[in-house]
């Protein structure tokens, strides 16, 4: 399997919306990137075109192939691969991280999730992708619908037992 985005980090975004990406991301994103060699810029793709997200969602170009073959599989000209094709190729950007571990965030993006010039930007690892917010946005939004998620089980429910359930895993055995 390879390897996944995880951790959060936060990051200065310059004036000019050069951003450095985590290294631990730039490793995962080289990784992604079939293309890519040493020495060589690695690419991904931005995907910003959900309006009620804000936040950034961002592909290796591994996974973004994926997310392709699925739309692909989709009658053509039916409107829901018509919406799919708008959100993941239309209104995406794809992007090389430069030699100092850098991006460049156009200010259509930045102003998508609401940071201006010298501010931060939120990485947080999900796995396959990861996301940038404005990190206040994060808080109030994603920690709070976190934390409201988790109030429903008692304090001693271990959130991995719904991963058993889901999978038809008695805990038992496993890796």
């Amino acid at each position: 399997m390879a390897r996944r985005f995880r951790g959060e980090f936060d990051q200065k975004v310059d004036a000019k919306g050069r951003v450095s990406i985590p290294a631990q991301f730039r490793r995962v994103i080289e990784e992604g990137d079939p293309d890519w060699d040493k020495g060589k810029q690695p690419e991904f793709v931005i995907v910003y075109g959900d309006h009620r997200r804000k936040f950034l969602e961002c592909y290796t170009i591994k996974a973004i192939e994926e997310v392709d073959a699925k739309i692909a599989r989709l009658p053509r000209r039916s409107p829901q691969r018509q919406a799919m094709e708008l959100l993941f190729n239309g209104q995406s950007l794809e992007t090389s991280v430069d030699a100092d571990g850098r991006i460049v965030l156009p200010q259509r993006l930045r102003e998508k999730i609401g940071i201006g010039p010298n501010e931060r930007a939120y990485f947080i690892g999900t796995g396959d992708t990861f996301q940038i917010w404005k990190p206040e946005t994060f808080d109030r939004e994603q920690r709070a619908r976190t934390e409201e998620w988790l109030n429903q089980f008692p304090e001693d429910f271990d959130p991995l037992q719904l991963l058993d359930e889901l999978a038809g895993d008695d805990g038992e055995g496993g890796a």
